[in-house]
């Protein structure tokens, strides 16, 4: 998907923000058919109803192995695609685009958030599975996306419109599509487990090394909580550097790097060529600086449950009104006056603690 200066939205993370942000008028008819399709809503039923014109995207990181050469697979050492059987993500966003076109927020959502997992068929289809308490991740590994935007629709009530899912191939290609994508850390970092070895600073990371680093979540104790304020900021500086770098704005430089990239993204079979020329027309005044980033509210990041074990449970009554305003498709940021007098400011009440897409935090401190 593009756009001249539209939306600029990736992840696995990542990931798929920057297929949003490749929507594009300009040259879209010699690309939209490169990108593989799949139906993920045909056998839903009982969906939550659509309260406003807004669009809702799930953006799905996969691990799947598909598209790596032996080298980038020895690189990166995750195994090959056999030894990695089965679907597993470790990023998703529910990005949500204004019915104005003109905003968009990007909610990460941690991949062990206690839910409950809908009846569904065991992954041979032979056996059926009745609901019960489960992880985010694990309805993706038991029945794709399919079921996975069920569970998260179940327990949001928020209609899912399109899917976006990107493999470990799309990551790294969409990041060197750009030229790399520059990171920060306050401190070094050596995670064995996702192989990631760098020092403390700022650094221009190419594919494979991006991949390792919004992979990585082992180094700080923080675990996924601290993987997923990673992962935002990583899309920030994605979205920057795509405003920044005229590769969206130049129709040449910008088939180019779709092309590089869609091969190995796939999206729901509902979105048409004409949706993606009329969504970027839409939304060509939609830059990073009315992008937000946030996580949805969480009560408690190391939760328990008897059958299923370590958890991330969400805030009950924040994480309703959230949905809620995006459902509505609603301001999150609230402006109150403090006093009736028409010369005072009004005061930013930001109780879900959202960030702009155009902050840098590498930028040096003033």
């Amino acid at each position: 998907m593009k756009s001249t200066r539209a939306i600029r939205i990736i992840t696995s993370l990542s990931l798929g923000v920057v297929i949003l942000a490749s929507l594009s008028w300009l040259g879209l008819g010699q690309v939209s058919g490169q990108i593989s399709r799949i139906d993920v809503f045909g056998k839903l039923t009982d969906r939550p109803e659509k309260t406003s014109r807004a669009l809702n995207y799930l953006v799905v990181g996969s691990d799947s192995r598909e598209g790596l050469s032996k080298e980038e697979i020895r690189a990166l050492r995750v195994g090959s695609t056999a030894v990695a059987a089965g679907g597993r993500s470790d990023t998703m966003f529910l990005i949500h685009i204004s019915k104005s076109r003109d905003a968009a927020f990007i909610v990460s959502l941690p991949r062990d958030t206690l839910v409950q997992v809908p009846a569904h068929k065991s992954q041979d289809g032979t056996t059926d599975i009745s609901e019960r308490p489960g992880k985010l991740n694990a309805a993706f590994a038991f029945g794709g996306a399919p079921l996975l935007i069920q569970t998260i629709e179940t327990k949001t009530n928020l209609k899912i419109d399109h899917y976006v899912e990107v493999n470990f191939a799309g990551f790294t290609r969409v990041v060197d599509a750009l030229g790399g994508i520059e990171v920060c850390s306050s401190v070094a970092i050596d995670d064995p487990k996702s192989h990631l070895v760098m020092s403390a600073g700022t650094h221009t990371l190419n594919g494979l090394e991006a991949l390792k680093y919004v992979r990585t979540r082992d180094y700080d104790g923080r675990g996924d909580i601290g993987r997923m304020e990673r992962q935002q900021k990583f899309v920030s500086s994605v979205l920057r550097k795509a405003t920044s770098s005229g590769v969206l704005l130049n129709p040449i430089k910008l088939a180019n790097f779709y092309n590089a990239t869609i091969s190995t993204v796939k999206m729901d079979s509902g979105v048409s060529k004409n949706d993606l020329l009329t969504l970027a027309k839409q939304m060509r005044n939609l830059s990073s600086g009315n992008v937000r980033t946030l996580t949805v509210p969480i009560s408690d990041p190391n939760g328990r449950h008897p059958s299923v074990g370590s958890v991330v449970i969400w805030d009950q009554l924040l994480a309703a009104e959230l949905w809620t305003r995006i459902r509505d498709d609603r301001a999150l940021i609230d402006e109150v006056k403090p006093s009736p007098s028409a010369t005072t400011a009004p005061v930013k009440i930001d109780k879900f603690k959202t960030k702009t897409a155009a902050e840098n935090p590498c930028a040096p401190k003033k």
